[in-house]
């Protein structure tokens, strides 16, 4: 498959091989990947969902021999958002080899010529993984950071970070993107104090 789910059997499918890799249910700053490592980095959450990223995306499936990409919509839920409104899957798998303009007609495709149902604009949390699952980013609008663990190496993680980013670790992020989402731009103290303890401090 390089396109959206198609059927609900291509979209649990996905949802499956996703749960191998993320915790489904949790939200930050709880720990969202099963097999935590101490080499997280953050972005901000829009730039996940642009066709510029994907090469990104391709260079942490391939460290791990991944053939495909796999991104999974949690937030809103198929059941109660894009099937009624879009008779739309929001998942999707594509290979490697494809380009920005393949990854953007997943993320960008507009259903009903409707962008506002685009997973672009409207998804709030996404995991993208690889079927290895030695890898995954996972984003949430709200508090606007996406975060990836999964690198082979510290060389790897700098060689991405500086070709890809800007990226954080956690306390960049903590001063940097996350003040910006709370009242008073202000993380409060027991969301940072999990957060760090969830996450790291980028040191292997």
């Amino acid at each position: 498959m390089n396109s959206l789910a198609t059927d609900r059997d291509a979209y649990l499918a996905i949802q499956s091989r996703g749960a191998a890799t993320f915790d489904l249910d949790a939200r930050l700053p709880a720990q969202v990947l099963r097999s935590p490592r101490p080499d997280a980095l953050f972005c901000e959450f829009d730039v996940v969902l642009t066709p510029e990223f994907w090469p990104a995306l391709c260079a942490m499936a391939r460290w791990h021999g991944d053939e495909q990409v796999e991104l999974l919509v949690l937030e809103p839920e198929a059941d109660e958002f894009y099937l009624p409104e879009y008779r739309l899957y929001p998942a999707g798998s594509l290979s490697v080899e494809s380009s920005v303009d393949d990854y953007w007609a997943i993320i960008g495709h507009e259903p009903n010529e409707e962008a506002l149902g685009s997973i672009a604009i409207s998804a709030d949390v996404i995991a993208v993984t690889g079927p290895s699952g030695a890898w995954g980013c996972w984003g949430e609008r709200d508090p606007e950071v996406a975060v990836f663990q999964g690198f082979p190496s510290e060389a790897a993680r700098a060689e991405w970070s500086a070709e890809f980013g800007p990226f954080l670790d956690v306390s960049g992020a903590l001063g940097s993107y996350l003040p910006l989402t709370f009242a008073g731009r202000s993380v409060p103290a027991e969301y940072a104090a999990t957060l760090t303890a969830n996450y790291g401090d980028g040191k292997r």
